[in-house]
């Protein structure tokens, strides 16, 4: 007999939802076949079978939730596989002998709300937990004053029991056309974490062009010269990957955190690339970027893009990135303000390369420009360093000698 266990799912996820189950019980099974798809709130993981016979029993049915090293079912050697185990009926709990009714005690008088304002510190923690001026009835401060020692006593106790409610509303049934699908557990992810950006980072965006002229030239003169050596495309966005890296090394707030009330800067550049996927956006981080070459950097996204479409991405090669890049252009986005990726203090939006007219030399010419965007959290980066950085991008794009020169 050998049990199917959910595997370690990873740095800060602890639990799964059994997504599906591609065996029946009864079915044969060989060595290392994938037998149930879990999913986490980064990524999809198959369960493989870690040796072969029938699959007797499946204890977590799709849809269930279960922890790492929960045992999901158990696979027998060999032969026909026995009967599906009936769950064990659980004994009816023993009903408690009636007691006396126990007489309620008499409501303690409800003292008048002070008109002083609470204390500095009752006014923090009574704002940081929703508590309205004037539910606090019992103040010991001097004067009837609430300090912040009538907050943490009022919030000690239980609440009180609400009025009865009027029943729930029933959803809106469908109109003919709509269909109503669960959001999975990424997509609920995804929500939850760029309304905390927004709820907790200050963030502001700054715009700039690219005259992508340069780099375009240089792409398309040794595009087929570096493939042939390197066995992969030279693109733009490891041009984009060189000039952030230049720009995180001159403003390094660009690449740190807030962690309490410190500020974490990071050595080193771990740049997360927005892909993507079949379940929606991920962001594979490819480490140590400033370590990479042109090549190294084009392979290492070439490889995660392949692995995002097919639902192939590990846990650990979506965490403990440093920065982000993220590319609406390729769906044809001319500007954006792109969402801050916790709790990274920046991201760069590359967007759609369009002719446009512009003034050169006192002259218009067409050129092939590009928009792009740096959102920051303005808590540890100040507006002068978040547009210095994108001039930074900007110029290492117009002359991308200057990435070739450690300019």
């Amino acid at each position: 007999m050998t049990d199917i266990v959910v595997p370690p799912l990873g740095e800060s996820v602890s639990s799964a939802t059994i997504a599906r189950w591609m065996k029946k019980v009864g079915e044969a099974v060989a060595a290392d076949e994938p037998l149930v798809e879990l999913e986490t709130d980064k990524v999809t993981v198959e369960v493989n079978a870690a040796a072969a016979g029938v699959l007797e029993r499946i204890d977590a049915a799709e849809g269930a939730e279960v922890g790492p090293g929960a045992v999901l079912g158990v696979i027998s050697a060999g032969g026909a596989a026995a009967a599906p185990k009936p769950a064990a009926p659980q004994a009816e709990a023993p009903k408690p002998a009636p007691g006396p009714v126990p007489t309620p005690a008499p409501a303690p008088a409800v003292a008048a709300a002070s008109t002083l304002p609470p204390g500095p510190a009752a006014s923090k923690l009574m704002a940081e937990n929703n508590v309205a001026p004037g539910a606090i009835t019992e103040a010991s401060g001097k004067d009837g004053r609430v300090t912040k020692g009538d907050v943490l006593a009022f919030l000690s106790k239980p609440a009180a029991a609400p009025a009865p409610a009027a029943a729930p509303k029933a959803p809106r049934a469908p109109e003919q056309g709509e269909e109503r699908v669960k959001m999975t557990r990424l997509r609920q992810t995804i929500a939850r974490r760029l309304k905390e950006a927004q709820n907790t980072a200050a963030m502001l965006t700054t715009f700039n062009e690219v005259d992508m002229g340069a780099a375009m030239a240089l792409r398309a003169e040794y595009k087929d010269v570096f493939e042939k050596k390197h066995g992969v495309k030279l693109g733009f966005m490891s041009f984009f990957v060189k000039a952030c890296v230049a720009a995180l090394k001159e403003f390094p707030a660009v690449n740190a955190e807030i962690d309490g009330d410190e500020i974490v800067y990071k050595h080193f550049v771990h740049m997360g690339i927005a892909v993507g996927g079949p379940s929606g956006l991920v962001v594979p981080v490819v480490r140590d970027a400033d370590q990479m070459s042109f090549a190294q950097i084009e392979k290492t996204i070439g490889a995660y893009g392949k692995k995002a479409r097919d639902g192939a991405l590990k846990l650990e090669e979506l965490t403990g990135g440093s920065f982000t890049i993220t590319n609406g252009g390729i769906y044809g986005s001319l500007m954006s303000t792109p969402i801050l990726n916790p709790p990274q203090s920046g991201i760069l939006g590359m967007h759609k390369i369009q002719d446009r007219p512009m003034v050169v030399g006192g002259k218009i010419e067409i050129r092939p420009m590009m928009y792009i965007a740096l959102s920051y959290d303005h808590r540890i980066v100040d507006g002068k360093e978040a547009v210095s950085f994108l001039v930074r991008v900007k110029e290492s794009i117009e002359d991308p000698r200057r990435l070739m020169l450690d300019l």
